[in-house]
Parts: C-alpha cells; sequence; structure tokens
C-alpha cells in the first residue's frame, strides 16, 4: 500500500486526526481535510473519514499519498531563484540561503526551492513523492548551505538509501551558547513531538532515534559562545537544534529553543550546512561539496574579535 504509517505519539493524544494529518504529514489543515474526505487516511487499519475524529497514542495512523486527493501537486515557478552549485541528469545539488523553504507545506504552499527547481527541471515531478517531488533531506528555512535533490526515481532511491545508511555526509558549522566541558562528543537522544508545544520538537523518550556528532572549534570569553561543526547520522526536524538545547547550548539566534539573547542576534539560527558528500546514485563516483559561511554569519564572528582558542 503506498503512502505512510506512523504510531501517534503521546504528544498528540486526544488532538483532532486533521490537525494531527497536517502535522505528521506537514501539509496544510485543508490539504490534510481533503484527505480524509477522499478516504485517503486510515486509524488501526480502518479508513476514517471524520475530520474531528480524536486520535490516541498508540494508535496506526496510515496517511496515503495527499497529492492524489489534490487536483495538482506542487507548480513550477521560474521567478525563484534556487542558487546551483552542481546539475546532472539525476541530481541537483543547491546551497540554500536562509529564508528560503525548501519545499511547500502548511503556509508555505508557493515561492519555495521545489517551485523553482521544478520550472528548471520538470522531469523531477517523477521522483519519489508526489507531494514533494525529488525531496530527500531538508533545511530549516532559517537554515542555510548544501542540499541535494534527486531528479530521477533512481537517484531518489539511491540518496534515500544513503541517508538510511549514513554513507551520506552531512556537516553543519553552528554557534552555540557557553563553553562546552568536552572538546568533542556525541548528542545520542530521542527527538519527538514536545509534550508541552506541538509545534515544537524536543528530547522525548518515545521520540525516534537522533544522533549528532560535535567538534568545538573555537570559543570566546565574552558573551560565551563556541563555534562548533556538527555531523548528522541521523536526519530529524530540528535535530541539531534541539540537541544543542538539549545538553545547556542553544544556537544563538534560535528563540525556537531557547538561543534568542541580548546583544547577539543575526536574526536567524546560526546554523550552516557547510559540507555534504554523497555517492553518485549512477556512477557511483563520491561527490563532496562545501559552502562558505554566508555574508551575515561571517559578519557576526567578525564583531567577536578574536577568540580564546
Amino acid at each position: 500500500m503506498n503512502g505512510a504509517t506512523e504510531v501517534i505519539p503521546d504528544a498528540l493524544d486526544g488532538e483532532r486526526l486533521d490537525r494531527v494529518v497536517a502535522l505528521m504529514a506537514e501539509v496544510s489543515r485543508s490539504r490534510a481535510c481533503a484527505a480524509i474526505d477522499d478516504g485517503g487516511v486510515s486509524v488501526d487499519g480502518e479508513v476514517s473519514t471524520h475530520r474531528a475524529r480524536r486520535v490516541r497514542s498508540g494508535e496506526e495512523l496510515w496517511i496515503g499519498d495527499i497529492s492524489r486527493q489534490q487536483a495538482e501537486g506542487p507548480l513550477p515557478d521560474p521567478t525563484v531563484v534556487v542558487p546551483v552549485v552542481h546539475a546532472d541528469d539525476d541530481v541537483v545539488v543547491v546551497d540554500k540561503p536562509a529564508g528560503l523553504v525548501v519545499h511547500p507545506g502548511s503556509g508555505n504552499e508557493t515561492g519555495t526551492m521545489l517551485n523553482g527547481l521544478l520550472a528548471a527541471h520538470p522531469g523531477m515531478q517523477g521522483a519519489g513523492s508526489a507531494v514533494r517531488p525529488g525531496i530527500v533531506h531538508r533545511l530549516d528555512r532559517g537554515t542555510s548551505g548544501l542540499l541535494v535533490v534527486a531528479l530521477t526515481q533512481m537517484a531518489y532511491d539511491g540518496l534515500v538509501a544513503q541517508l538510511a545508511d549514513r554513507s551520506m555526509g552531512r556537516r553543519y558549522l553552528a554557534l552555540a551558547w557557553g563553553r562546552f566541558d568536552e572538546r568533542e562528543g556525541v548528542v545520542d537522544a530521542p527527538i519527538g513531538r514536545s509534550p508541552r508545544d506541538r509545534t515544537r520538537m524536543a528530547v522525548v523518550t518515545a521520540g525516534r532515534e537522533a544522533r549528532t556528532g560535535y567538534e568545538v572549534q573555537r570559543w570566546w570569553a565574552i558573551p560565551e559562545v563556541s563555534l562548533v561543526t556538527c555531523r548528522l547520522e541521523t536526519g530529524r526536524t530540528h535535530q541539531i537544534r534541539v540537541h544543542m538545547s538539549a545538553i545547556g547550548h542553544p544556537l544563538v539566534g534560535d528563540g525556537t529553543y531557547g538561543g534568542s539573547r541580548a546583544g547577539l542576534d543575526p536574526g536567524r539560527p546560526f546554523l550552516h550546512a557547510e559540507h555534504l558528500a554523497f555517492d553518485h546514485p549512477t556512477t557511483g563516483e563520491r561527490l563532496a561539496f562545501d559552502s562558505p559561511l554566508p555574508d551575515d554569519l561571517t559578519g557576526l564572528l567578525d564583531d567577536l574579535g578574536d577568540p580564546e582558542s
């Protein structure tokens, strides 16, 4: 059966079915309602067409290919400027600027990176999900840097497999509050929806496995901040932001996870995807790309002056 099955977490116990579908499928409420009305959602194996049905933790929620309940999927938009650093017949590597949303979703139906890529590569509509064709991993709106997009189904399958076996290399540069006790380490803590605020993620015992490796590069005493590189072993929503906050080092500028503080504010979380490496899904060649820190983040580091180490 096409679609995806998820177990309702404790954090969503008692919520309306349409809200849960919107949250878990990352689509607008109207798109979630259309899927429910058309029989594209089932709970514990039974199709549910009642939008206001209250779900219970532990139930299995199946969400079909939501695009099938829609008149059309994402539309091409040639006005969206997408900074491409590599393109061939199978993949595109993008150096995403902060502020550009990766794909349509709740509150961002148009003007996304995906809309722009579809204008240049209409054939990618057949790669992966019809709702988010070609998208194998994402960056938050406020995060800049590198990501790879598949243009064919074969490329999509190959890249997804590399994410699953953790052979895709992804390194981020982040500025975090405080001085770390250890020069390097690994945060191994499951991530799921926050029980206090369901629009946020958190470290929760019932969450999905998540591992982030980090290494301190430099630190400053006034204000006390550390520049760290982070390597993803898994790819959960807001993973680096949640993990750094959980160990007492929220990212500078990250108001969602406790990093917004007076005197040092880049206007977004200080997080940049600086390195990406993967095996080309057709040729097998190992490709590697690096992205320099953008001007807004470089300027903030310059303002800090000389580091302590």
